[in-house]
C-alpha cells in the first residue's frame, strides 16, 4: 500500500516525526523522486545535529545517486550553508533539518540550482505524488550508471562569502552574546566571527539534537529568557539568537530586551539601500508599518508581499529586489541567491552597531516607531465564520480599508491589523499595529472577542 505523505509534505517542506511517519527508506525515495523531478545528474545535501539526520541524509543521497546523480555531502551544516553550497556550486540542494520543532521531528528542506525553492507549485506535489507511488509499486529502476557519492567542506567559504558581502573591519570592539540553542549556530558562528573585533559568550554551542536547555525557537518568549538575563549580566552590547538549523536569528539590545524583526528589516534595508540606491525591498503584510516608510525614506521601493518564504522568493526574483524582511525574522539577500540568511543579517547589525558610538536600543528606536501586539493565537473550530465575522464587524466603518491578500487585512490611519488562518493547525493568528499602546490593546480585545466568540 502507498504510503501517505499528506501529514508530512508541507507547502514548503517536508516534515513529521522520526520514525513514526517517515523514515530512511522513504527518505531514500525521497532522494530518487528529487533528482528525478529537478532533472539533476548532481546534487549537494547537507544535515543538522538531529540525531536521525547523518541517516536520513545518507538514505536520500543513496537514492538520488541510484537514479545516477553525483551527489556531493557537506555534512554538519546551517540551512543558509547549504543554501551556500547550492548556490557556490550551481547544484539543486537537500537540508535534513526539523528547524525549531521538537527534538523526535525531522524533515527537508530542498531547492533547486541557485538556492531557488522547491515547494508545492514548484515541485514538491510531483515529488511526493513519486514517492507515494513508489512507497506501493517499489522503487525506480536504477540508473545503467549510479552516481558518486563525495564529501566537500564548505563552512569556511560560507564564512568568507559573508564576510565579502559586509565589512566589519573598521568596527569598535563589541561584547555579544550568542545562544546557539544547541543548534547549527553553535557550528557557523565560531568559523564566522573567528578574527573579528568581538568578545563572544558562548551559550549552549554544543550541537545537541535532543535541545536539552530549551526549544531552538527564539520567536517564542520563554526561549530567550536566558539570553537576556546573560546580556545584562555580562554587560553585553547586544545579545544573538539562532534558531535550530540557524537560518533565521533574533536580536537582543543592551538592556535585553528584543528587538523586532521589523526594526531589524528595516536596518538592513537601509544599510543595503546604501549599497544600491533605488533598489527594491520585499517585506510581508505583517511586518511594521515602519519598514515601508524606511524603504521610502532612504530612496527605495517597497514590495508587500504574502507570509511564506516561496513568496518572498518570488517576488525577490520577479522585481530584482535588493533585500526582503519578515516579521519571523527570516531576512533574505540579492546577494545570497536571494535566499535566507540570518547569519547575514546579524553581521548587519554587528557592523551598524560597531560603526557608531551609541547603544543598540539608541539606534534600532529610529525604526521601531510603532506599537504591535506580537502574534496572538486563538484555537477555532471554524476557521472562515469567524474571519467572516471580524470582515463584517469591521467593514463598513468610516475611513477603514479591508484586504484580503493573506488572510484579512483591516487598515485604518492609526492602526491595522491581519487575521489570518494556520495552514496546519485549527488556529487563527492575529497581529495588530497602532500609534500608541492604549489604541493597540483596544483593538486587540475587540478583535479577539469576534475571534474567540
Amino acid at each position: 500500500m502507498a504510503a501517505d505523505l499528506s501529514q508530512i509534505v508541507k507547502a514548503y517542506d517536508v516534515r513529521g516525526v522520526v520514525p513514526d511517519q517517515w523514515d530512511e527508506s522513504l527518505a531514500e525515495l525521497f532522494g530518487a523522486a528529487f533528482v528525478r523531478v529537478v532533472d539533476a545528474d548532481a546534487i549537494v545535501v547537507g544535515h543538522d545535529m538531529r540525531p536521525s539526520s547523518p541517516g536520513l541524509a545518507a538514505a536520500f543521497a543513496r537514492g538520488a545517486a541510484r537514479l545516477g546523480a553525483d551527489v556531493t555531502m557537506i555534512g554538519l551544516c546551517s540551512t543558509d550553508q547549504l543554501y551556500f553550497a547550492s548556490g557556490q556550486l550551481g547544484l539543486p540542494g537537500a537540508m535534513f533539518t526539523a528547524s525549531h520543532n521538537p527534538a523526535q521531528y525531522n524533515g527537508i528542506k530542498m531547492c533547486r540550482a541557485g538556492a531557488a525553492p522547491v515547494g508545492q507549485d514548484t515541485g514538491l506535489s510531483d515529488i511526493r505524488e513519486l514517492v507515494e507511488r513508489w512507497s506501493d509499486e517499489g522503487a525506480p529502476e536504477p540508473a545503467a550508471q549510479a552516481g558518486t557519492v563525495t564529501e566537500r567542506e564548505t563552512l569556511k567559504d560560507y564564512a568568507a562569502h559573508l564576510l565579502s558581502l559586509v565589512d566589519l573591519t573598521a568596527i569598535r570592539p563589541l561584547k555579544v552574546v550568542v545562544d546557539a540553542g544547541n543548534g547549527m549556530g553553535g557550528h557557523t558562528v565560531p568559523t564566522v566571527f573567528d578574527g573579528l573585533p568581538l568578545t563572544v559568550v558562548p551559550m549552549y554551542f554544543e550541537l545537541d539534537g535532543t535541545f536539552p536547555n530549551h526549544e531552538a525557537n527564539p520567536l517564542d518568549p520563554k526561549n530567550i529568557v536566558d539570553l537576556q538575563a546573560r546580556v545584562r549580566a555580562e554587560g553585553a552590547d547586544l545579545g544573538l539568537a539562532f534558531d535550530g538549523d540557524a537560518d533565521r536569528c533574533f536580536v537582543v539590545d543592551e538592556r535585553g530586551e528584543p528587538v523586532s524583526p521589523s526594526a531589524i528589516t528595516a536596518l538592513v534595508a537601509a544599510r543595503e539601500l546604501a549599497k544600491t540606491p533605488g533598489g527594491t525591498v520585499i517585506h510581508n503584510l505583517i511586518t511594521s508599518w515602519s519598514v515601508p516608510e524606511v524603504v521610502r525614506e532612504n530612496g527605495g521601493t517597497p514590495v508587500r508581499t504574502r507570509v511564506g518564504h516561496s513568496f518572498i522568493k518570488e517576488e525577490m526574483a520577479r522585481t530584482g529586489a535588493i533585500f526582503g524582511g519578515e516579521h519571523s525574522a527570516h531576512y533574505y539577500f540579492k546577494d545570497f541567491w536571494n535566499a535566507d540568511t540570518g547569519m547575514l543579517a546579524a553581521l548587519h547589525v554587528l557592523a551598524a552597531l560597531g560603526g557608531q558610538d551609541g547603544p543598540l536600543s539608541g539606534l534600532v528606536s529610529a525604526y521601531d516607531r510603532y506599537v504591535s501586539s506580537g502574534e496572538i493565537n486563538s484555537t477555532v473550530a471554524d476557521q472562515a465564520a469567524r474571519l467572516a465575522a471580524v470582515k463584517a464587524a469591521f467593514a463598513d466603518r468610516e475611513g477603514v480599508t479591508l484586504d484580503e491578500l493573506d488572510g484579512l487585512t483591516i487598515t485604518s490611519a492609526d492602526w491595522w491589523f491581519n487575521l489570518r488562518a494556520s495552514n496546519t493547525e485549527p488556529l487563527l493568528r492575529l497581529n495588530i499595529e497602532a500609534r500608541d499602546d492604549n489604541q493597540m490593546q483596544s483593538l486587540r480585545d475587540e478583535v479577539l472577542t469576534l475571534v474567540r466568540a
